[in-house]
């Protein structure tokens, strides 16, 4: 009895990611949702660290809840 994962089946999934219309696109999506969420995560931690900040009228607030 084999234990693990058998090289074939990383490597038919290496040729689908890389090889195929479909794999490509869930390559790109994937990157894409991947730095949608660490820029999300370093957006609300700056605004943790910056929380004092002056608000002047040329400010762009990702976050804005329109309250004061």
């Amino acid at each position: 009895m084999q234990k693990g994962i058998p090289v074939d089946s990383i490597n038919n999934f290496f040729n689908w990611l890389f090889g195929t219309k479909p794999g490509v696109i869930a390559l790109m999506v994937g990157g894409i949702l991947l730095f949608v969420v660490i820029s999300y995560f370093l957006e609300k931690g700056t605004k943790a660290k910056f929380y004092n900040h002056e608000k002047s009228e040329g400010d762009f607030d990702l976050f804005d809840t329109g309250e004061e």
